[in-house]
């Protein structure tokens, strides 16, 4: 029997059945493109989600480390940061705290002036007014008492206290405060333009359950990226319920 001839190559290949011509085989292509797009869009997203929260740790971490930093030394003015006043209009344990190291620091003579910030204006209950009077109480001159109230949050008694302090010509301050308070506070109070020496008060952080330890770093961390979010455009409702949160109680 004879061998059966190959037919002669006429320069034309055979299609596949699997791909007929038409709309579905011209959008192979674009389906495969668009898929690849996806993946590669969705992993920049996560890249980008893991940069985040990697550069939130490391804040959160430097807040805890620098709570251990006292920095105290000679300043225009020491300046104690509002704090929970009780309704009975004593001040509450972090107000006291926080008078009572300013007050130590103020009769080492680092500071001739102590300065109260806090607290509705002109309000006999305000943080200020309560720190005012705690701190003369413990032995500082009533005319060495300055108040800078009618503020609401550190960014606000930032602007107070560097408002009261310009109006003086003062420039440099000792700001005491909460350990994880501390980091916050330096950065709002040098935005306003002064020179910044922290005193953390002689609370221990380490003493702090690590819960509530984490809990009250990752607060501080988001009370320092709110006001960027808010100049970055962000919905004023999604800020607004990230300050309320920082400003909240335990």
């Amino acid at each position: 029997m004879q061998p059966r001839r190959p037919r002669p190559w006429s320069g034309e290949t055979k299609r596949s059945s699997f791909l007929p011509d038409g709309p579905l085989s011209r959008a192979v292509p674009t389906n495969g493109f668009t898929m690849r797009l996806v993946r590669y869009v969705s992993l920049a997203l996560v890249s980008l989600a893991l940069a985040v929260l990697v550069i939130f740790g490391l804040l959160c971490l430097y807040i805890d480390y620098y709570a251990r930093q006292d920095l105290a030394q000679q300043a225009d003015a020491v300046v104690v940061l509002g704090a929970l006043v009780l309704p009975s209009g004593q001040p509450g344990p972090d107000l006291t705290v926080r008078t009572e190291h300013a007050v130590g620091l103020y009769q080492a003579g680092l500071a001739p002036r102590f300065i109260c910030a806090g607290g509705v204006r002109d309000d006999a209950a305000s943080a200020a007014s309560v720190c005012r009077s705690l701190a003369i109480s413990l032995g500082v001159p009533e005319e060495a008492v300055v108040l800078a109230d009618g503020s609401a949050n550190t960014e606000e008694d930032a602007h107070q206290v560097a408002t009261v302090m310009s109006q003086h010509g003062w420039q440099t301050a000792i700001v005491v405060s909460h350990p994880l308070h501390m980091y916050r506070a330096k950065l709002f109070f040098e935005k306003e333009g002064l020179v910044v020496y922290t005193s953390p008060t002689t609370t221990d952080v380490d003493a702090i359950p690590l819960p509530w330890r984490t809990y009250y770093t990752i607060r501080e961390g988001a009370g320092i990226l709110w006001p960027y979010l808010e100049q970055a455009g962000f919905p004023p409702d999604w800020t607004a319920a990230l300050q309320k949160w920082v400003y909240a109680g335990p």
